[in-house]
């Protein structure tokens, strides 16, 4: 466990910790140090649970998940969350499932310039994560009228603006109380490949 404040381990949690650590969990059976950060205070956990699986692990999305990750990849590059990228770009490449496709998209993504991988409505949807994400106080109707233009329904505009929202209020969390990877297991899909 690694972060700027002590996070309680499972021995040293009371009964309604217990509780927020079970809800927690990973597939791998784990809590990783961005739900564990919470430690002091279970119930900002669940909040961030149900606002995590909600915003990205939804079955009722309907943007595709490689692109949901891939979003949230980009928001973290944008916000320098070596954390969440860790984790989330490595869900994005597993589920591009192609090594040349996924090499392009990192570059891209790290060198903000998501047009030389992405075109149409994906690129818009690049776009609006950039503009909120670093300048959310000059966002306009505009910027939803082009993901409409290009195709996007008002619910997807909804996810895509939901797991921004939610990667730059992780983002923060992680930066702001310097928690690392240091014991999680890294990625989503991480057991897929044992």
């Amino acid at each position: 466990m690694s972060a700027w404040i002590s996070m309680i381990s499972d021995k040293d949690a009371d009964d309604d910790l217990l509780d927020a650590l079970k809800l927690a969990r990973t597939p791998h059976g784990t809590v990783d140090n961005v739900m564990r950060v919470h430690s002091h205070r279970p119930n900002t956990m669940r909040g961030h649970v149900a606002l995590y699986r909600a915003a990205l692990h939804d079955e009722t999305n309907t943007l595709p998940e490689w692109l949901q990750e891939s979003i949230s990849s980009y928001v973290s590059i944008l916000n320098k969350c070596p954390y969440s990228l860790a984790n989330h770009w490595a869900n994005a490449r597993h589920l591009i499932n192609d090594d040349k496709k996924a090499d392009a998209i990192e570059e891209a993504l790290h060198n903000d310039s998501p047009e030389t991988a992405f075109a149409g409505k994906e690129l818009a949807l690049m776009q609006y994560a950039r503009k909120l994400t670093l300048h959310p106080g000059d966002m306009t109707q505009e910027d939803v009228s082009q993901l409409q233009h290009e195709g996007l329904d008002d619910g997807q505009i909804l996810e895509a603006n939901q797991i921004i929202g939610y990667f730059n209020y992780v983002n923060r969390l992680l930066n702001g109380l310097g928690v690392t990877t240091d014991g999680d297991t890294v990625g989503y899909y991480a057991s897929d490949s044992k």
